[in-house]
């Protein structure tokens, strides 16, 4: 035992969502429309993934929980429905984002307001994601997966909107890379943080798997500036480690990072260390570093609203023939949702 102090956690106060403010609902999420003024890079990103797709590499999409928070639901879950998105990382935000949504129909609450009134993050309700990812990590699952699989075998009432409901039922790996106290369910008396631990570590392992098959595929980050260039950078060590021992390589990855900062015309280079920009991750990770080799680096400046919308447009144009996720129902171990019935009905009495 600690010979320091704990905050005791039996002293709080936990509030149904029902009381909670939100600042968002599910009216935000988009309906699936062809975006107009589909830049030339984005194109260049969906003519790579459509290449990566045909020949079985990944295709990896990593995120901020705000592409959530603009509405894009419908447009992940139809690039992962048509196979363009065979793995997709998000943060601990991204995971309560998710849930929320499909659990209540709205997220978000003031910081400004609830952090005053000692409120913020204790809501009743937020808590249930303890519980499903503690008895998921007991079964070897990571967060991901133990979410989705819940929400999909759930009676949430909206969890078409769903993207890790959605990712499971199609076999797509959702992995979740949490730092413990970063989120609000580590507020919460119920919260396990060896089980939090062991079953993002399985998430960085299925990742870091993914990677292995980056060969001639993608990798594209959207508004993540530091989860996603770091667990990318740790993870493509492991993949190169392990791949120069068999004597292959790991080299011709399109890079695509899609964020508001403003970088120059030619990404290529590096910012100098006296310049507040090297210090940008996803510039120097994963526009330069990692794609030095014989890669190609793709920066869009841009709202996510626009920004997905318009990746999914041009591969929409680009792929007339609208294909199934045939490449995830592919996978070692993989079933479709209507064989895991049993599984789901075990889900349900977590909700």
């Amino acid at each position: 035992m600690s010979r320091h102090v704990l905050f005791d956690r039996s002293a709080l106060r936990l509030l149904p969502l029902a009381e909670r403010r939100h600042d968002l609902t599910a009216d935000v999420v988009m309906p699936l429309a062809p975006a107009p003024d589909v830049s030339e890079g984005l194109r260049r990103a969906g003519a790579a993934l459509l290449r990566a797709r045909e020949k079985g590499a990944a295709r990896i999409l990593m995120m901020g929980a705000h592409v959530l928070r603009k509405g894009c639901q419908r447009y992940l879950i139809d690039l992962m429905r048509r196979g363009h998105v065979s793995c997709l990382a998000v943060n601990g935000a991204g995971v309560i984002h998710d849930y929320e949504l499909a659990l209540a129909g709205a997220t978000t609450e003031s910081v400004a307001r609830y952090i005053r009134e000692g409120q913020f993050g204790l809501w009743r309700e937020t808590g249930g994601l303890n519980d499903i990812v503690a008895a998921g990590a007991a079964r070897g699952l990571g967060v991901g997966e133990a979410v989705g699989e819940a929400l999909a075998g759930s009676d949430a009432p909206h969890r078409e909107i769903s993207v890790l409901a959605a990712a499971w039922e199609l076999g797509v790996p959702v992995t979740a890379h949490v730092g413990i106290g970063y989120d609000i369910v580590a507020e919460h008396p119920n919260f396990d943080g060896a089980a939090w631990g062991k079953a993002s570590y399985t998430d960085f392992l299925v990742f870091a798997a993914e990677v292995q098959r980056l060969e001639g595929g993608v990798i594209m980050n959207f508004g993540s500036a530091v989860m996603a260039p770091e667990i990318f950078l740790k993870a493509l060590a492991m993949a190169r480690n392990a791949a120069a021992r068999e004597g292959k390589e790991i080299r011709r990855i399109t890079s695509l990072v899609c964020d508001l900062r403003e970088l120059p015309a030619d990404v290529s280079a590096e910012a100098p260390k006296t310049s507040a920009a090297y210090y940008y991750r996803p510039w120097k990770t994963m526009l330069v570093r990692t794609v030095a080799d014989g890669g190609q680096a793709l920066y869009e400046r841009g709202d996510h609203a626009l920004t997905v919308p318009r990746l999914w447009t041009a591969l929409r144009e680009a792929d007339a023939g609208e294909p199934e996720c045939s490449e995830a129902a592919a996978r070692p171990g993989f079933a479709p949702a209507t064989a895991r019935k049993d599984t789901r009905a075990a889900c349900r009495n977590m909700f």
